[in-house]
């Protein structure tokens, strides 16, 4: 008989401020922002510096992503896109088809030396740099040098390496392997580095790193498109056959937009327009709240319409706009509250695990494979083109109650990311969940035309789902990420904050304002 255990987590509450992220050292980090003074933006930008250290494969300056505020006391929400984008002068003739396909349930064509995933050719302009220090200047209230600081700290010190770290390596060991300084950090003679014999802490250092991160201390962000730090990431990359180039660099900007938006119960929806899992996530929630019985708690007839919802957002998708991830991404969320109710939710990513595999030698920076992001079929829907910006599987989201920020979330996961939150909004606002108990109700996937039910649901989920797809029943585990990694923070009635992270991710944590430690 197997047997299955669960891992629980409580939620962390306080009339202060909250921060919610996948390394508990980056929210720990965060929330000393918010108790010297900082805002929410401050923390969040802090968060996601910290986070490009300690978790390294998840996301990092290298790579791009997208944040929603909402203004604690106008309740304005405002977005901004700093995801990747193609060189101007990409060469989708660089990127033939060939015999086969690339393993994934919709058979879209491989690429030759999969040049598209991973190493030089995969790798995009990343946005990371700009968007967070352009969040910054506009609602922050310290600087870039101020920010980034803990970052340069953790990175002189090292990341933690325990048993979780040498999983991750082991891994993707082979793809890094291939990649001489991608090795020389991650690994030992080209094996994963093991974890230590003693139980106590180890740390591994990344001095390349700190020195790039003090440079942009220093110089300011943009030394990163327009000065030495661009010379020498131009330089690397040439070096690999990467056609990026200081034009490319220099001419980057992040964008702001007003977001998409839409009424769900007595909430508002605030996403990311266009080219991100916003609309989708949008496009599902209609479905689902036209038919769902709240009458009672979630059964398998939630379930089922919550799969129904999820796929029809998804052929809508992959019909009109592209679809952006074919294997398994791996991002970073943070959601942050401060003390008068100002939000943040941002998600950042390298793509996949690691990335394109690639770290530059003169910056110690693993690079993202974000043109893994386009359909290599030309003429397709988001296919691949110079100076193009693919189509996004992140989807931070905020919802508005009253005219103020409630609830910012968002989840790491690739195409798990707005299926795993289509439910967990549901379960707070239909079901009147707090986050604690959101978090821990068993999930179904439906990002795939084969249905993941979470071996904890109920038994008649499966049974109730197999009426209409095909269903394998799975565990929440570690590796294969069966479900998306969400971490939450909401303002209740009486103005108190609650934050939550992942239950099964033994490093996520919520960390809040003056407090000694984090959950989790």
């Amino acid at each position: 008989m197997m047997q299955t255990w669960q891992i629980k987590k409580g939620q962390l509450s306080s009339d202060k401020g909250v921060v919610a992220a996948q390394h508990f050292e980056a929210a720990r980090a965060a929330a000393d922002v918010l108790a010297r003074g900082g805002n929410a933006m401050d923390a969040a930008v802090t968060c996601a510096l910290a986070l490009s250290v300690v978790e390294p494969w998840l996301s990092g300056v290298g790579g791009g992503g997208f944040l929603l505020y909402g203004d604690g006391k106008t309740g304005e929400v405002d977005t901004l896109d700093f995801n990747v984008r193609a060189s101007r002068n990409i060469d989708p003739a660089r990127y033939p088809l060939v015999e086969g396909n690339d393993g994934e349930w919709f058979n879209w064509p491989a690429v030759k030396d999969d040049r598209n995933i991973i190493g030089y050719e995969s790798i995009c302009i990343p946005g990371a740099v700009d968007g967070l220090a352009q969040a910054l200047e506009k609602y922050g209230t310290i600087s870039f040098a101020e920010a980034v600081q803990p970052a340069i700290e953790l990175a002189e010190r090292g990341m933690i390496v325990d048993w979780f770290t040498a999983l991750c390596f082991a891994i993707d060991a082979r793809g890094l392997a291939r990649y001489e300084h991608s090795a020389e950090l991650f690994l030992e003679d080209g094996m994963p580095i093991r974890t230590p014999a003693s139980g106590g802490a180890e740390y591994l250092p990344m001095p390349a790193k700190a020195r790039m991160l003090k440079r942009l201390a220093e110089a300011g962000p943009r030394d990163f498109y327009e000065g030495q730090t661009a010379s020498q990431i131009v330089e690397d990359l040439k070096a690999g056959g990467n056609v990026i180039d200081a034009q490319d660099l220099a001419g980057f900007s992040s964008r702001w937009a007003k977001p998409a938006t839409a009424s769900y119960r007595d909430t508002e929806i605030n996403v990311i327009a266009d080219l991100s899992g916003g609309p989708s996530f949008i496009h599902a929630m209609a479905e689902v709240e036209a038919k769902l019985d709240v009458t009672k708690r979630p059964d398998a007839a939630a379930s089922r319409l919550y799969a129904q919802a999820i796929r029809r957002a998804y052929e809508y998708r992959l019909q009109n706009m592209g679809h952006a991830a074919r294997r398994e991404d791996c991002t970073s969320h943070m959601s942050v509250v401060d003390s008068e109710g100002n939000m943040v939710s941002l998600t950042n990513t390298l793509l996949s695990r690691f990335g394109s595999k690639v770290t530059l030698p003169q910056t110690g920076m693993l690079m993202n494979n974000g043109m893994m992001w386009f359909d290599p079929r030309p003429g397709a829907a988001n296919a691949i083109a110079p100076a193009a910006q693919p189509l996004a599987n992140m989807c931070p989201v905020l919802f508005r109650k009253n005219g103020k920020p409630y609830l910012a979330i968002g989840a790491a996961g690739g195409r798990q990311i707005f299926p795993a939150l289509v439910q967990l909004s549901s379960y707070v606002i239909d079901y009147g969940m707090n986050l604690e108990n959101a978090f821990h109700e068993p999930r179904i996937d439906a990002s795939t035309p084969t249905i993941l039910v979470d071996r904890m649901a109920q038994t008649d989920v499966a049974a109730a789902i197999a009426e209409d797809f095909p269903v394998k029943i799975v565990s929440n585990t570690l590796h294969p990420v069966n479900f998306a990694i969400p971490s939450a923070v909401l303002r209740d009635a009486e103005g108190m904050h609650h934050g939550m992270s992942h239950p099964s991710n033994p490093w996520a944590g919520v960390a809040g304002e003056g407090d000694d430690g984090s959950s989790g």
